[in-house]
């Protein structure tokens, strides 16, 4: 009987191997973290939990790790370097350390660079950080770290945003991606530019901009006759006139200007800031790329450029921002430039069959601005005989024709959190609770609209800059959401912020910070057994100024 037994038991165990061996994955305990995205964020999120000694797994939409860090936003927007401290500091700290080797300088001397940076120099010998770099390093950092930690990563796993996310007792216990694969967790993060698992687990978030009135805000809302950058028409010495055949209505408006009334200032929106793709720009003629004639190539999507060229416009080059070995981080310049705008409006809560069909265009636009100024006979000759000097970086993106692989979000869906940022925050009218990380760049945000305006003239709408009396804390109820919704959720980077808010806090810099204090937050909340909004504020200060992070003025990181 006993042999029986034994028998019935090493046939069971040969089963189960079976199975196993056959495909069916392997049972396996609940992961201390679950991170859904591949960003900035999800790097830093992931080294903090390997370093508290938890287990964590990366199941990113993404292949290439970074988001727009690696994705060509290679011009750091730094904002007071002293405020940026633990693993995001400690990211342009290795940055340095690639950029001190001599194989990192291929296509011009390092004493050649000029050194620039925003607001700081580019190579800062005093703290060992730089702030500007290519794409390709900054990718080489993200998988270097995390192969260093033994991370695991799953790329290419897209959140099953219908019935992907369970949800039991206000926790999620697991997700699922559409290849079928399931992650259990204990505690889950939500790093997506998106906002996509936030969204899908029922927590609260709102797109577009809110009413002025919401959150008792000055520049959130439509901002009609607001000109704070020179991304707009009234740069130039007289209007442009926006229909096909001047003054006349009927011959229908030039393309990407929109017919719609743009509101009323200070109202609310479901609008969002435009978005486009960082360029990284070569002039090394061993190391461009011409820029290809897209396939559905339309020189009349770009005749409202010409007419802003023929009014004397003379600044295509001025957002050609310079990085290492001779190559740029080209940004939107203009009235008419990369930013594609009033074209991504849907994009934040699309399909993702939709949301392809957006970045698409995007890519389209782009690209075929670019072709257009480097070829068309109507652009200034000065202007294009300059432009023939450049061209698309050919040892980067070298897997997406060279092609940036990451659109630039501005924005997407912002979470309805515990606590909501606003400018009031930002512009220190108040204090914020329970400082988590902090951040300092302008209030920003890129236009939204471009429309007729009252005097039958084209113009655009929502670019806003608005300086600030210096850096700001950032609340920890800003990454996580009302407790009712769910409470082992944290969201560091489609945070809990108002349009304009967001306009800050949106920095990569940042967005590493927050996810620090996001996982610290949630792994300590996990070792207390309780809700990450139970947390106590005072453990969680201690802990992060323990890990280097800079909470408050007085912990900013000073010459020695």
């Amino acid at each position: 009987m006993i042999r029986k037994k034994l028998n019935l038991f090493l046939v069971s165990l040969w089963s189960v191997w079976m199975l196993q061996s056959c495909g069916n994955p392997p049972l396996v305990d609940s992961t201390d973290l679950v991170i859904y995205g591949g960003t900035s964020a999800a790097i830093t999120a992931a080294v903090q939990a390997k370093k508290m000694g938890k287990s964590v797994i990366i199941v990113s939409p993404d292949k290439h790790l970074g988001g727009l860090t690696s994705g060509g936003l290679g011009w750091s927007d730094t904002g007071k370097k002293e405020v940026i401290g633990g693993l995001s500091r400690e990211f342009y700290q290795r940055v340095y350390d690639k950029y001190q080797q001599e194989n990192a300088w291929k296509w011009e001397a390092k004493s050649d660079f000029g050194n620039k940076g925003q607001g700081t120099p580019a190579l800062d010998g005093e703290f060992k950080t730089m702030w500007i770099f290519e794409p390709h390093v900054a990718e080489e950092v993200y998988e270097e770290w995390i192969a260093e930690l033994g991370i695991e990563v799953l790329r290419d796993e897209w959140l099953d945003r219908e019935t992907g996310v369970t949800v039991e007792n206000g926790k999620i216990t697991a997700i699922r991606t559409l290849s079928g694969k399931e992650f259990k967790g204990k505690m889950f993060m939500d790093a997506t530019y998106e906002g996509d698992l936030m969204a899908a687990a029922g927590v609260s978030y709102h797109v577009g901009r809110e009413a002025n009135s919401v959150y008792s805000e000055e520049w959130n809302g439509v901002q009609t006759g607001v000109y704070h950058h020179r991304h707009h028409f009234q740069v130039l010495d007289q209007p442009i006139d926006p229909y096909w055949i001047p003054g006349d209505p009927s011959s229908g408006l030039l393309p990407r200007i929109s017919a719609e009334h743009p509101g009323i200032k200070g109202e609310g929106d479901d609008k969002v800031q435009a978005y486009c793709f960082r360029m990284c720009m070569s002039n090394h003629p061993d190391n461009r790329i011409p820029f290809p004639r897209p396939a559905n190539y339309d020189s009349t999507q770009y005749e409202l450029l010409v007419r802003i060229f023929d009014a004397g416009w003379d600044e295509w080059f001025d957002k050609f921002d310079l990085i290492p070995n001779r190559k740029t981080d080209t940004n939107n310049h203009g009235p008419f430039s990369s930013d594609n705008i009033g074209m991504n409006y849907d994009y934040p809560e699309a399909s993702y069959e939709r949301r392809k069909e957006i970045i698409q265009e995007h890519r389209d636009y782009q690209s075929g601005l670019l072709y257009f100024v480097q070829n068309d006979p109507r652009i200034p000759e000065k202007t294009q005989i300059a432009f023939k000097e450049w061209g698309l970086a050919k040892d980067e993106f070298v897997d997406n024709d060279h092609w940036p692989h990451q659109i630039y979000v501005r924005e997407a869906r912002r979470m309805i959190g515990t606590y909501v940022m606003t400018e009031n925050e930002l512009l220190q009218k108040w204090p914020t609770p329970q400082s988590v990380g902090m951040g300092s760049y302008t209030i920003d945000s890129h236009n939204i609209q471009r429309y007729v305006d009252e005097n039958g003239h084209v113009q655009n709408e929502g670019d806003i800059g608005v300086p600030l009396p210096g850096p700001y804390e950032i609340a920890y109820g800003s990454l996580i959401p009302k407790k009712e919704e769910c409470s082992n959720l944290v969201v560091p980077v489609a945070v809990s912020a108002s349009h304009i808010a967001f306009g800050s806090i949106r920095m990569e810099p940042v967005f590493m910070i927050l996810g620090q204090s996001a996982t610290t937050a949630a792994m300590m909340a996990l070792d207390q057994g309780i809700a990450v909004q139970d947390l106590s504020y005072t453990s969680l200060r201690e802990r992060l100024l323990a890990d280097g992070q800079v909470l408050t003025m007085e912990d900013r990181i000073i010459a020695k």
